[in-house]
């Protein structure tokens, strides 16, 4: 398991603004998640867990985590759409003010 200091917001609502810092805030994201991640054996499932103060739904949620799942993927060493890894989400409350994201990664042996 490894924690990621990452404030994820979701992009489907609009509310970002100019497209430039939301796109450099995708870049961010994508680079700290490859930095921070550990590599991992190959088949497995990856469980990305939103921490925040709020929650959102369903496709929000896999909306918000997208660039981190682009940074994970690439430090795998994969596309995204690998069968050899299935992409989990959830997400937790913590208290306001403070973030994160929760990566854990759960072999597939056998597969």
């Amino acid at each position: 398991m490894v924690m990621m200091p990452i404030k994820t917001v979701s992009v489907l609502n609009g509310s970002q603004g100019n497209w430039r810092p939301a796109a450099a805030r995708r870049r961010r994201q994508r680079s700290d998640a490859f930095v921070l991640c550990p590599r991992a054996s190959l088949p497995c499932t990856v469980t990305m867990t939103r921490l925040s103060a709020g929650t959102l739904d369903d496709d929000n949620l896999r909306s918000a985590l997208k660039s981190v799942r682009d940074g994970i993927a690439d430090r795998l060493g994969i596309d995204d759409r690998d069968p050899r890894v299935s992409w989990a989400y959830a997400q937790a409350k913590c208290p306001r003010g403070k973030f994160g994201v929760r990566v854990e990664f759960e072999s597939k042996q056998g597969i």
